[in-house]
């Protein structure tokens, strides 16, 4: 794939995943519900083109612990997203979640000594006086479910950095799956543990009408194409360049809000935004250096 085409994929991947928090706002669902059919249709999809292309199945012990692993903290990361999404809004939520690059970056130098250099130091520095300008400044004042909402959203982006080491983790393996099996299994997985979240806590699992069905369809369906989309693009594309793009994913999340749920925003939120992406931006370049980046799905 040549540059140009990489670089289109890549904006078209990232534009289409960032209707995925409106899509979670606009089902009346519960949070673990919509994450467990946005996890069991995307590994549906997922698995059926695997078999279509007729990829490699194979699963030791080791890497089916892997696997599982990792389903299970995209189930959880998906859960406290969708929690967050509903309470401080799609656009928020979506910027919180991918401060997982912060979580990746961290990782790697602590346990993979990686030199992470001053991008790290500065793109965290950033993105906390932008956080602090958003939520910080007025956190007193702020409701019980707003404040829980900021919390979950941080929350999902270090379950969202988890799932995304193990994901790497089982790429590593060479007895493992192929990449679209591997994905939809984990994907599959988590949708199981979804699931058993969903019938402890008494949430329910009933889908109140066929709009939502609709939304959820799409929603499972829409993602898993993207990340599809996205994947394929990466390699294409240079680092730098292609962490840029990405955040088109958060930034687009927020005009939606804006737009769709006419989210009254100050004008001093409007900097604490732009200085979040900015960070989060320096933040995915040290990442991207060792782990192709991936986006909020």
């Amino acid at each position: 794939m040549n540059r140009k085409k990489g670089i289109l994929l890549l904006l078209s991947g990232a534009a289409l995943i960032s209707f995925a928090p409106v899509l979670v706002k606009l089902t009346s669902v519960g949070p673990s519900a919509a994450a467990f059919y946005r996890l069991a249709i995307g590994g549906v999809a997922l698995c059926t083109v695997g078999l279509l292309r007729r990829d490699r199945w194979s699963l030791s012990r080791v890497a089916f612990l892997v696997v599982a692993s990792a389903g299970f903290f995209f189930a959880v990361d998906l859960g406290l997203w969708h929690r967050s999404i509903g309470l401080v809004g799609p656009g928020l939520a979506t910027i919180l979640a991918n401060c997982q690059v912060f979580a990746m970056a961290g990782f790697g130098a602590v346990v993979l000594k990686e030199r992470i250099g001053w991008r790290y130091a500065g793109g965290t520095a950033t993105a906390l006086v932008g956080l602090f300008l958003i939520f910080g400044r007025n956190w007193g004042e702020l409701s019980p479910g707003y404040r829980w909402g900021v919390i979950a959203g941080l929350l999902a982006a270090a379950s969202y950095a988890t799932f995304l080491i193990l994901l790497r983790a089982s790429r590593l393996r060479s007895d493992g799956l192929a990449t679209v099996p591997n994905m939809g299994v984990i994907v599959l997985m988590g949708a199981l543990f979804a699931g058993v979240h969903v019938a402890v806590a008494g949430e329910s699992f009933a889908v109140p009408s066929l709009t939502d069905w609709t939304v959820l369809i799409v929603y499972g369906v829409m993602t898993s194409v993207a990340w599809l989309i996205i994947s394929r693009a990466l390699p294409a594309v240079e680092v730098s360049r292609a962490g840029l793009i990405l955040l088109l994913q958060p930034s687009l999340a927020f005009i939606w809000d804006l737009l769709f749920f006419s989210r009254p925003t100050q004008a001093f939120e409007f900097l604490g935004v732009a200085l979040a992406l900015t960070g989060i931006y320096l933040g995915s370049i040290t990442v991207e250096k060792v782990h192709q980046p991936e986006a909020q799905v």
